[in-house]
């Protein structure tokens, strides 16, 4: 296999320079997905493929099962699973994912899913697939296919034919620029959005606000009669509670004063079997012999305390019975008022201090209600402050956005042409719209030409399927540097190319590379040559069995897969002749590079 000169940091391909942004081993990144294992799905009996840093290209023989790579790992992320794509003969499929990581957004997420993050990097993916039931697993925790998902967005990025056709979407275009413009509107964009959020507010006041004469007085009307009512109850926080503890012993009073009484009798000196007098028996028999033993003494002195301990209770008990004497009048004012607390907490609040709350609040709608012109005015005058801010807000962020576009203009036109798009006319159009969101007033559009003397029209009016796959290329090279996914998959990025254009693919491919790991599944010798690792997808048959299998290529054997991608049936020494030279004019530009 060629090995990566990336010891130093190597030169930017032509229209790549502009921003501070390197493509050079200096932004090589070591996160990447370093293995996929898949067991019992479809042709695949069980397989395990260790992927490196850098350029991972797949290819195989059409029919050999290469979206089986895309469909394993989108199944692990939360595909769709049915059961046609079960191995015959078996009930339940494997798809394990291992990642290495050290981005602090990964460690964060996976905080919040309660999940401790290993203190290598290392986040493990997987979901075994039964029919009508999936299990998710990270890092050897069940979750849910929307906790993967969530996590799974900042690992790794798939480019099919699907994600092309995202560039068809206006959405996708402001979102590139604003990936690219950086730290500096990422500040912008925050003060844009607090400044929606609060034109909202208040917006949304003032139409709550709203109110003519009529709903006025009954506006008024009805919180003067709420606020009388809590202000008359004269709350006190914490009352409830006392007059219920209180309430509780009124009702169960007989029974408590029978039972005391009962103890008391028991424990007193009015009962001849009761713990008093035997007590104090005790001690008169202990007090005749103390004199004649210093331990007899010790002795005395403990049955002495306890009398005096029985003595006391026995006091507190009598009080107690006392202070429990309620009359019939002192019970009905406390259920009364009892009652008139829990319908005020009914109405108002859980609590005496919610109710209070609610008071304090009623008299702040008729303090409004009382000047209700000056407080309107007040509203208006600070909505229409907040919507200077947002527009103050939008002029800069769109500013940024302007100056930004043209940079990005001219380093993804200066990419397209390099990718064969050689009279190609591009431009990043940013103009205002008709409304404000939070994300500003900026309509942001990309416009192209690709032959000479057309005016440039928007993409879904102009570029073809394979159009939109380089340019989604071209778009991730300029980003290379800025993209926070460190792992992308490309699959049908050589759709409907061929020659000179597929070497520009393969050079682009290998220009993302160096800031991110990239898989690429390809039928093109000129961008299989371009690999860093060379996996070959094969299908094998028996006379009742068919498998599919994914290997890393050695370099002899990658020999041979390039000279079979340029046609050859056999191995002939001319045809691994021309897989030598293609595979020596990738090494070329991976040198100058």
């Amino acid at each position: 296999m060629i090995g990566r000169r990336r010891d130093e940091a190597g030169s930017e391909p032509d229209g790549q320079s502009g921003n501070g942004q390197s493509c050079g081993h200096d932004q090589r990144r070591e996160e990447m997905l370093r293995s996929l294992h898949v067991k019992n799905l479809a042709l695949m009996e069980e397989t395990e493929v260790e992927f490196g840093r850098g350029l991972n290209i797949l290819t195989g023989e059409t029919g050999a099962g290469k979206s089986l790579l895309i469909g394993s790992v989108t199944l692990a992320l939360g595909g769709k699973f049915d059961r046609e794509m079960l191995r015959r003969g078996t009930d339940s499929a494997l798809v394990e994912l291992v990642f290495q990581t050290e981005d602090q957004r990964v460690r964060e997420k996976l905080l919040q899913l309660d999940l401790e993050p290993e203190e290598d990097g290392t986040v493990i993916i997987s979901r075994k697939m039964q029919v009508g039931k999936s299990t998710y697993k990270l890092n050897g925790e069940t979750v849910t296919a929307r906790q993967v998902k969530e996590l799974s967005e900042l690992l790794i990025d798939i480019h099919g034919q699907h994600e092309h056709q995202s560039l068809l979407n206006k959405k996708k275009h402001m979102e590139i620029l604003d990936v690219y413009c950086g730290e500096a509107f990422c500040s912008a964009a925050e003060k844009v959005e607090k400044a929606y959020k609060e034109c909202r507010e208040l917006q949304k006041s003032l139409e709550e606000e709203a109110m003519d004469e009529e709903a006025k007085a009954k506006e008024q009307a009805l919180a003067e009669f709420e606020l009388q009512e809590i202000q008359q109850a004269d709350l006190k926080p914490g009352e409830d509670e006392e007059l219920e503890q209180k309430y509780r012993l009124m009702v169960n009073s007989k029974r408590i004063n029978e039972n005391l009484a009962e103890s008391y009798q028991y424990t007193g000196n009015d009962f001849e079997n009761g713990a008093g007098i035997a007590l104090s028996r005790a001690l008169r028999a202990l007090s005749s012999v103390s004199s004649l033993d210093g331990r007899l003494g010790e002795l005395e002195s403990q049955l002495s305390e306890i009398d005096n301990l029985l003595a006391d209770y026995n006091r507190d008990v009598a009080e107690y019975m006392a202070d429990c004497e309620f009359d019939g009048e002192d019970f009905a004012m406390v259920e009364e008022r009892l009652n008139l607390l829990n319908h005020l907490k009914g109405k108002y609040g859980n609590t005496i201090e919610e109710v209070i709350a609610y008071g304090e609040g009623r008299q702040r709608v008729l303090d409004k209600l009382a000047d209700y012109e000056a407080y309107m005015g007040q509203l208006e005058e600070k909505l229409g402050a907040a919507r200077k801010r947002l527009d103050d807000a939008c002029a800069k962020l769109s500013e940024i956005r302007k100056k930004n576009a043209v940079n990005l203009t001219k380093q993804l036109k200066a990419a397209l042409v390099h990718l064969n798009f050689l009279t190609v006319e591009f431009d990043i159009a940013v103009n205002r719209a008709g409304v404000i969101t939070a994300k500003g007033y900026d309509d942001v559009e990309f416009l192209i030409s690709t032959n000479p003397g057309e005016l440039m029209k928007p993409l879904n009016q102009v570029a073809s399927g394979g159009e939109l796959s380089r340019i989604m290329l071209a778009i991730k090279t300029v980003l290379a540097g800025r993209d926070e996914i460190d792992t992308l998959i490309f699959d049908e990025i050589d759709t409907g190319i061929s020659g000179k254009t597929a070497w520009r693919v393969s050079e682009q491919l290998d220009t993302v590379a160096h800031a991110h790991q990239v898989l690429c599944i390809t039928h093109l010798p000129q961008i299989a040559a371009m690999a860093d690792r060379h996996f070959v997808i094969e299908k094998s048959s028996s006379s009742d069995n068919t498998i599919t299998d994914i290997r890393m290529l050695e370099e002899e054997e990658s020999m041979g897969e390039l000279a079979r991608l340029l046609g050859s049936d056999a191995l002939t020494e001319a045809a691994l002749s021309n897989a030598r030279e293609m595979r020596s004019q990738a090494a070329g530009h991976k040198n100058r590079t």
